[in-house]
């Protein structure tokens, strides 16, 4: 038992709450399972709430849901333009989504989907497929020139175009790893100078001052990584409707 409590890789445990199994597949309902289940009902409660009296002079809560859907608003029109306002409710619930399961992996015995690569691949692939689609569906085969460099020699272009076929194909990887990545680590950090602190009784001050540090720098973090998620699939929806 003291080794799972020391163990900064323990926090990432899938466990099977509800086990379940369609033939071979396990369907099992999970830790990670719940979670994503709670961060849905926490990010509907705060928006339904907040903008539940509609007043006219908001009041705190109804100034962060109004602020949330501004922001997303702003990113959109600032990196896709008028033509990406039909893909905000998308964009708007996956910015909800990872900021609220990134925040409340903060919480103690609380558990951080998003430190899986399984959940953050899925989403990036969804992005992936998604993104995809709405280039085909906006220009059909003239999509497939976004893989041909403009003013580049015609010789070139043998070598260009698997690099940039190369390059669109792991976007999917880069975008799930960079999230996953960075909650993983900064959980792990936590969790090493939290198991300091205990082992060095009073002469813990030094770790615990850091640990201190290090959750306010995860709290930026978790805000950061979801916004670096969200704006890089704006980037990727505006290269595919004006083929930049």
């Amino acid at each position: 038992m003291a080794e799972k409590a020391i163990d900064p890789l323990h926090q990432f445990e899938i466990v099977r709450l509800i086990p379940a199994k369609i033939g071979n597949l396990d369907v099992s309902f999970t830790n990670a399972s719940l979670w994503m289940v709670i961060a849905i009902a926490a990010v509907t409660v705060f928006l339904v709430g907040g903008m539940r009296q509609r007043a006219l002079v908001p009041g705190r809560w109804q100034s962060m849901a109004e602020l949330s859907y501004e922001f997303i608003a702003g990113m959109i029109q600032d990196n896709v333009g008028s033509s990406g306002k039909k893909f905000f409710p998308f964009i708007f619930t996956l910015f909800m989504f990872i900021l609220f399961g990134n925040m409340m992996g903060m919480v103690p015995y609380s558990f951080t989907f998003t430190s899986h690569i399984v959940v953050t691949f899925a989403m990036a692939f969804v992005v992936f497929i998604g993104v995809t689609i709405v280039g085909f569906a906006y220009h059909g085969a003239h999509f497939l020139s976004f893989f041909v460099p403009k003013g580049v020699p015609k010789i070139m272009l043998v070598l260009m175009v698997p690099i940039e076929v190369l390059s669109y194909l792991t976007r999917p990887v880069s975008l799930s790893i960079r999230l996953f990545a960075n909650m993983m680590a900064g959980h792990t950090m936590l969790k090493v100078f939290a198991a300091f602190t205990v082992m060095l009784g009073i002469f813990g001050i030094a770790p615990l001052a850091i640990n201190v540090a290090l959750t306010g720098f995860e709290f930026l973090v978790a805000f950061l990584q979801a916004y670096v998620f969200t704006v890089l699939t704006c980037i990727y929806l505006n290269d595919a409707i004006h083929l930049h």
